[in-house]
């Protein structure tokens, strides 16, 4: 009985840690999901507004409809029933009745159809854009280009942050923040009240841009080039998800829009371009072996551990880093090819997107760390020679 009884207080014990980890992991999240949610997110800006008034008048529309039809339906059945000695009419088609339901079904679709196209063709015009970027999509993250408006030549990766992935890897969410799998390194900022073109396309496979708040949804489709828009009518933090099955880690692809007022977006542009000039390295610069790991180690945490390991094993399909044949070859240009071009029909991705000093620092942090202990560096002058060719 004792042994039951301390097996019974196991279970509840067990079950009580689990129950309290569900309940703290799941939060609301401002301009994000939030718990129990039955309706869509709350619209910023217009179009959203606009979609979500679509939604309900065609639900209504169509629950209107539902009703009138089965409500008739059903009273002919009970009042016409052979039991109360109705007998079936014998008649042939009415032109009354035919014109009745021909017309009325016709003046349902354009009651639709008007505000339907309406909102469609407000969706479609990414003219007189304020600000355009370039959104690409990447196996496990988004990269954002800004080429037209204020902000013009910025651009950077936007990756989940490394402790939320390494959280989930433990299964271990009892302290899981409220934007949990939604924070990132470098959210896309945007200015209030601004027309923001966004243009799509993608390195590897179909990724799918999708921010709810906005009612934006746009796919991005590798060597294919498409666009939508959005005009934020709120600052705030505002989160999507790719909306496309895009490969293992398609549940850790999280998109953070931050929109800020005109003047903290004019100081976030100001930063970034002093940020982008700090981190302007010569790529004929040669480095030494100490530094050149540390930032390698870096690199490496925020764009290759996902799929190789912080222990770098791989895992099932993944080939592991440590005691690999290229990684470990003097010749270093087979490697370079592969943080280059990619290798295995795009199970390992281009890298070509990261500096010429990030990629020598993470092949040489490869060649050095776990049991890898060549002693062997890349300098940056070798990755450009291979861009070159």
């Amino acid at each position: 009985m004792k042994s039951i009884s301390s097996k019974l207080e196991a279970f509840v014990a067990m079950a009580g840690i689990g129950m309290g980890t569900a309940a703290h992991a799941v939060q609301d999240l401002p301009g994000g999901p939030a718990v129990n949610q039955l309706n869509l997110h709350p619209a910023v800006t217009r179009i959203a507004q606009e979609q979500q008034y679509l939604h309900w008048m065609m639900l209504g529309i169509c629950t209107f409809i539902f009703v009138a039809v089965f409500g008739v339906m059903f009273y002919s059945i009970w009042k016409h029933r052979k039991s109360r000695g109705a007998k079936a009419a014998n008649f042939h088609e009415s032109v009354t009745v035919e014109v009745i339901w021909t017309i009325v079904p016709f003046l349902i679709v354009i009651v639709i159809a008007l505000p339907a196209t309406k909102v469609l063709v407000a969706q479609k015009d990414t003219t007189n854009a304020d600000l355009t970027i370039k959104v690409t999509g990447y196996q496990w993250k988004w990269g954002y280009d800004y080429i037209n408006g204020e902000g013009e030549g910025l651009g950077f990766v936007s990756t989940l942050d490394s402790s939320h992935r390494a959280m989930s890897d433990s299964g271990d969410v009892r302290n899981a923040p409220a934007d949990y799998l939604f924070k990132v390194d470098n959210p896309m900022v945007v200015p209030v009240g601004k027309k923001v073109r966004v243009i799509t396309t993608a390195n590897d496979v179909i990724h799918s841009f999708m921010v709810p708040a906005f009612g934006i949804k746009q796919d991005a489709i590798p060597g294919f080039v498409r666009d939508t828009w959005f005009r934020a009518e709120k600052v705030g933090d505002f989160y999507g998800q790719c909306a496309e099955l895009c490969g293992k880690e398609h549940a850790y692809m999280p998109i953070h829009v931050k929109v800020v007022n005109s003047a903290e977006y004019t100081q976030w542009v100001e930063g970034q371009r002093k940020l982008a000039a700090a981190k302007l390295d010569d790529p004929t610069r040669v480095w030494e072996l100490a530094p050149l790991l540390a930032r390698g180690e870096k690199v490496y945490a925020a764009n290759c551990a996902a799929c190789h390991q912080a222990n770098g094993k791989g895992a099932g399909p993944i080939k592991p880093l440590d005691g690999s044949a290229v990684v470990l070859n003097t010749d270093h240009v087979q490697q370079i090819r592969i943080l280059l071009q990619g290798a295995a029909n795009g199970a390992m991705p281009s890298w070509k997107q990261l500096s010429d000093t990030d990629l020598a620092a993470v092949a040489s942090y490869t060649k050095n760390a776990w049991s890898n202990k060549t002693g062997q560096m890349v300098q940056p002058s070798e990755i450009v020679a291979e861009r070159s060719k």
